[in-house]
């Protein structure tokens, strides 16, 4: 899978044990429906550290902590 696609996969589990709707999620992130929305979908060609930060900033944890999962070992991405 590629990064934009393990983001997708973690905000969906992070919603999920969070309980926080999506539209909760991009007001506590500051970020946009378009943005939430295209990294959901899998429209999202790619997806920037500004926006993971504003991500993990809205789950109320640290980047690092969004990242500490297995979805973004190095073995399970495609890195193009």
């Amino acid at each position: 899978m590629n990064i934009s696609q393990a983001v997708a996969i973690r905000i969906s589990q992070l919603l999920k044990e969070k309980n926080l709707s999506q539209y909760k999620l991009e007001q506590l992130a500051g970020l946009s429906h378009d943005t939430i929305k295209s990294i959901m979908k899998g429209k999202a060609k790619g997806v920037n550290l500004k926006t993971v930060v504003a991500i993990a900033d809205g789950f109320g944890m640290k980047v690092s902590e969004f990242l500490d999962n297995e979805l973004f070992d190095y073995d399970n991405l495609n890195i193009d």
